[in-house]
């Protein structure tokens, strides 16, 4: 079990911060940069960053602007992962020797991706106490090979993160149905697969219906479980500029997050001056949960205010009267009960959604890792449709995704229950009958290899250990399989809670020059608002050994499917022109597509926000009736809601502090309300074990966290993952979408039972 980095003794906490960026983030971002990369490398990469013929970031998916860019157009987490990525430290060959595996697993996530970048290709034979070196042509010999011996398809399951681009996601799930299965796990399916579910069912694509410009043209914008600040900094400069054409900010959320009170934007002088822009007019610190009664209450109130768009009711939906009869009849004190607000506040939100004409409804993971999270955003919908909020100018849905290319890889076919249209294409295309069964999500992925019935794990980046809900038994799942692979950049925990035998392929960052085929490549990627756009590395490799993620995934295909079905691996690695050709003939939206990204880009169709036509069963946008209930916790209970410190992305740990919630030099903290300090008998300061319950009985525990006093609603709790992580029982799943809960988790607190100097947590 990994090290605590001396967090306890360093740990310091003041008060939260009052706005967000301003001139310490341009200070931190670039003092942080030329320490990791240097000056000249620093000037290269970020002078490129999210620009014309750049390099699209890796650390969100907001959308760029259309013309003319700021010279600096990225945020201070953006500068953080270009110099994560660039970091000139390497971890190679010797760095192994010097570490065993299980040195390595007790080391923190922070230690391990901080050694630098990975360089060679490793593996770690069955039995082995290391990881020794292996050419590339051995290590996909071996993993041709295991795939052979494979009793069915099925026991393989090919993991990707949504740090891929379009073209390497495009021929992993080519040959991983070539292969034979549709087992294709992703990051979505922790994150944002609650979204796709209730957008499919309710207007038949599964993205948000927005573009930027409808957020600069909004008159009232809705942010709801999300906390841009510090997960999508650049979306703060959307709103600022929608507040400085008179639009509203609605925000709903547990915590007040530094980046919804003010924002010093950087590239204003005023910024820079400290005078920055208020941004939120309204918070509800909501209870964790209680959204779903929210907004049944506020359809209830819209109704009563006799907002409805009845013409775009009649035309272009189905399930109103059904609905409204619904709302009608909600029960107030259960409403008030969920979301812990009063009835006053309830009514005042209602009133800025009734006295707006254009309003865009943004949400985040604080909406989707809730087990009624798929009803909410059906709720989100049913108002949006109430007032013909689709389809219009200014107005939309809006989820904003977290990692760089995630909804690309789903554009791409990554997903285990593709639709019939995709398969068909694919089949035309290639010549081969791909399979038609549903595989494995990322939880049925865990439960696959913990039962033994699969064998083979594959990840195209990610670190799927770190990200998966119930750490430890994901864990030992990965350590039950006979083979795992990870295409990575960064040392991180998946190599170290690994399989009998295990490989590390190094590849390509997203800002280093790719020649593969001796000539100059670049991929592109899809952002939150279905904006497709090529990206192109400027930066020497950090290592001559390091391969592309096309190459690697051509390498992989070509040692396990050898000639199998004629498909052209070799000239697909030569030649990226090639795959862009092929997407163009296969994904829904994409016709077109080589020639597309010649010119620029484009952006994909999406009926709804172009046509306010919706690809339903019913042919029409679909109001749902959700029923309400009022999720509660036994009396000593919290609860804990998992959330990312300013100082990381995702489960990439950039340093331990958290700015903007008063957090210097320490990670292992909760967040908790003066009432309930005083409730359970603790103080602010105490160590305490988080301990959480479930209905199978099993105990699991994370060990000594400081009480941190903070303004959230009593009874709820937060706390950073992955350390929580092992808290959220791996069978706590979202209703339809099977996301895991990691927003609502049923704790108790406990007086520590291991001593400083003890055996260190996960």
């Amino acid at each position: 079990m990994p090290a605590v980095d001396d967090e306890e003794a360093n740990l310091r906490v003041g008060p939260p911060a009052d706005h967000a960026a301003g001139l310490e983030a341009v200070r931190l971002s670039l003092a942080n940069a030329v320490s990791k990369m240097g000056v000249k490398k620093t000037a290269r990469n970020l002078s490129v960053l999210n620009q014309h013929d750049g390099v699209d970031c890796m650390s969100c998916a907001w959308p760029d602007p259309a013309g003319r860019r700021h010279t600096a157009e990225f945020c201070e987490n953006g500068a953080k992962a270009v110099s994560w990525e660039g970091q000139r430290d390497t971890v190679g060959p010797l760095f192994f020797a010097e570490h065993s595996i299980a040195d390595l697993a007790g080391r923190t996530d922070h230690w391990l991706e901080k050694q630098g970048r990975l360089i060679h290709p490793m593996i770690r034979r069955d039995g082995g106490t290391h990881y020794e070196p292996i050419s590339w042509a051995e290590a996909f010999e071996v993993i041709g090979s295991h795939l052979n011996e494979l009793d069915s398809p099925d026991e393989a399951a090919f993991y990707t993160s949504g740090r891929a681009s379009n073209e390497a996601a495009f021929l992993y799930q080519l040959l991983a149905r070539a292969y034979g299965t549709n087992n294709l796990p992703d990051c979505s399916n922790m994150c944002h697969e609650s979204t796709g579910t209730a957008l499919m069912r309710t207007i038949g694509i599964g993205k948000g219906s927005v573009t930027l410009d409808d957020l600069h043209q909004a008159d009232l914008i809705v942010v709801s479980g999300q906390n841009p600040g510090t997960n999508h900094p650049r979306m703060l400069t959307a709103l600022e500029i929608a507040k400085r054409d008179g639009a509203k900010i609605l925000a709903i959320n547990p915590l007040p997050e530094a980046g919804l009170i003010r924002f010093d934007n950087p590239q204003r002088p005023r910024g820079l001056a400290g005078r920055g822009t208020p941004l939120a007019d309204r918070l509800l610190r909501i209870r964790s949960n209680g959204d779903l009664a929210l907004w049944q209450a506020i359809g209830h109130l819209l109704l009563r205010r006799g907002v409805a768009d009845k013409e775009f009711i009649d035309t272009s939906t189905v399930g109103f009267d059904e609905w409204s009869a619904h709302v009608a009849e909600i029960d107030r004190a259960q409403v008030l009960a969920a979301t812990g607000l009063t009835w006053d506040e309830i009514e005042a939100a209602a009133d800025m959604l009734a006295g707006a004409e254009r309003i865009v409804h943004c949400w985040a993971m604080g909406i989707t890792q809730h087990r009624n999270a798929v009803a909410t955003i059906k709720e989100f919908v049913n108002v949006a449709l109430l007032q013909g909020m689709i389809g219009k100018p200014g107005a939309g849905l809006c989820p904003v995704r977290g990692h760089s290319n995630v909804q690309g890889d789903r554009s791409m076919g990554i997903w285990e229950k593709p639709s019939t249209l995709f398969l068909d294409r694919l089949r035309d295309e290639f010549g081969f009958e791909p399979p038609r069964a549903h595989g494995h999500d990322a939880v049925d992925t865990v439960r696959a290899f913990r039962d033994g019935t699969a064998k083979v794990f594959i990840a195209l980046g990610g670190n799927f250990v770190g990200a998966m809900s119930d750490t430890e038994v994901t864990a030992a799942s990965m350590r039950n399989a006979a083979l795992t692979v990870q295409v990575s950049t960064k040392l991180n925990r998946s190599h170290v809670e690994a399989g009998r035998t295990a490989l590390i392929l190094p590849t390509l960052g997203r800002t280093e020059q790719d020649l593969t085929g001796g000539r100059v490549q670049r991929i592109t990627v899809e952002d939150s608002m279905s904006a497709v756009h090529a990206s192109r590395g400027r930066s020497e490799p950090v290592g001559p050994l390091l391969r592309s993620e096309i190459d690697i995934v051509c390498g992989i295909a070509a040692a396990a499917l050898g000639d199998r079905y004629d498909i052209p691996w070799g000239g697909f690695a030569a030649d990226y022109e090639e795959i862009r050709e092929r997407i163009g003939r296969v994904v829904p939206g994409c016709d077109d597509y080589a020639a597309k990204i010649r010119g620029g880009g484009f952006t994909m169709p999406h009926p709804p926000r172009d046509s306010r036509t919706f690809p339903t069963i019913e042919g029409k946008a679909v109001f749902t009736v959700s029923p309400l209930e009022v999720m509660t916790v036994p009396e000593g209970r919290l609860v804990l809601q998992t959330l990312r410190s300013h100082d990381q992305f995702n489960t990439t740990i950039y340093g331990l502090d958290d700015r903007y919630r008063g957090i210097t030099s320490g990670r292992r903290v909760v967040f908790i309300s003066a009432a309930d300090l005083a409730e359970l008998g603790f103080t602010d300061g105490d160590l305490v074990d988080l301990v959480s319950e479930w209905s199978d009985g099993v105990e699991r525990r994370a060990e000594r966290f400081r009480l941190v006093e903070y303004d959230t609603p009593k009874g709820c709790v937060a706390a950073y993952y992955p350390e929580t992580n092992p808290l959220v029982p791996l069978d706590s799943q979202a209703e339809e979408s099977g996301t895991p809960t990691s927003k609502w988790v049923q704790v108790r607190l406990e007086r520590p039972t291991r001593a400083a100097d003890g055996p260190a947590p996960l």
